[in-house]
């Protein structure tokens, strides 16, 4: 936590500091764990020969997370990101350390080992080995897709809002094997091209446009599009949808680091347990603005129950649709 963003050759003053999960898949199974979800989770990844990776392991078996595919590389270090979020806004800035992470490949992940129903992957633009486009305009992580898909899982994708323009080059061959994706309104236009904002604040009907975009770019079920104001939630058969986000006072709001994977926790929970998609997206908004009650990405989620019980507390912001 900083007092304030400082511009370049000047000073923030730290006003406090944690450590705790990070990343989306983290994120999501930890987030899911804590809701009290009733089916299995599995992670698979890449950790360094470190604290940090001992830690992790220790988490997950904590929280009854499948670590079976959680490998330890010799001589990396464990991914880590720094988040550094002013205290007054919530609003957060990330530098990050790659390690292990980065040299995750397809030949780490053996999919036909899982019995899961939903295969996620994030963050695309975050997975160094996995990025690389080959000369058939393929990535890693879009030949990992396909074999999902060809086994049967549901298959989900989160993204990394990066500064660069790699967005179309990276995301676009996963799209037609991807069944939910999971976008902000900043990696929605950086991939179809567009600004998705209008004097300060996302327009609905410029998201629609993205997601339409989107959907004849592959996607083969929903593109779930979040930004501050709510959830869209956008399918193929031409379905729309969009649930307001809690109505959370500023002054409740300890940060926003891993609200993004919180609300893909929420809502692939509910996809999983197959609710309609407007239950799914008010536990994704919920599970969202719970997380916002501690600076960490996931401490301040509590039980499902619970989560769900915010609505009574606070109420959604204004429906724009």
């Amino acid at each position: 936590m900083i007092d304030a963003y400082p511009q370049q050759d000047t000073l923030a003053n730290i006003i406090s500091v944690s450590a705790s999960n990070g990343g989306s898949p983290y994120n999501v199974l930890k987030n899911m764990s804590l809701l009290g979800a009733g089916f299995p989770l599995e992670g698979a990844g890449l950790l360094g020969d470190d604290s940090f990776g001992a830690y992790i392991i220790n988490e997950c078996n904590i929280l009854d997370i499948n670590v079976e595919q959680l490998l330890t590389r010799k001589g990396e270090v464990t991914s880590i990101t720094d988040v550094m979020t002013v205290l007054d806004t919530g609003r957060r800035t990330f530098f990050h350390a790659r390690g292990a992470n980065g040299t995750f490949s397809e030949s780490d992940l053996n999919l036909e080992k899982s019995n899961a129903k939903i295969f996620h992957i994030g963050y695309l633009l975050l997975l160094t080995a996995l990025d690389v486009l080959n000369e058939e305009g393929k990535t890693g992580a879009s030949r990992i897709m396909e074999k999902a898909h060809q086994l049967g899982f549901k298959t989900s994708v989160d993204i990394v809002s990066e500064s660069s323009d790699r967005f179309a080059a990276i995301v676009k061959p996963t799209l037609p094997f991807t069944d939910f994706l999971f976008v902000n309104e900043f990696e929605a236009g950086k991939i179809v091209g567009d600004d998705l904002l209008e004097d300060g604040m996302v327009s609905i009907s410029k998201a629609k446009i993205a997601s339409r975009k989107l959907l004849e770019a592959g996607v083969k079920e929903w593109i779930l599009l979040h930004f501050p104001e709510g959830a869209l939630a956008t399918h193929k058969d031409g379905t729309i949808v969009f649930q307001p986000s809690l109505a959370i006072p500023p002054e409740k709001i300890q940060g926003a680091a891993g609200a993004g994977d919180a609300f893909a926790a929420g809502v692939l929970y509910g996809l999983h347990e197959n609710w309609d998609i407007l239950k799914a997206l008010k536990l994704g908004v919920c599970t969202a603005g719970a997380s916002l009650f501690h600076p960490s990405c996931s401490d301040g989620i509590p039980n499902l129950k619970e989560v769900l019980g915010l609505e009574a507390s606070f109420g959604f912001k204004k429906n724009t649709l």
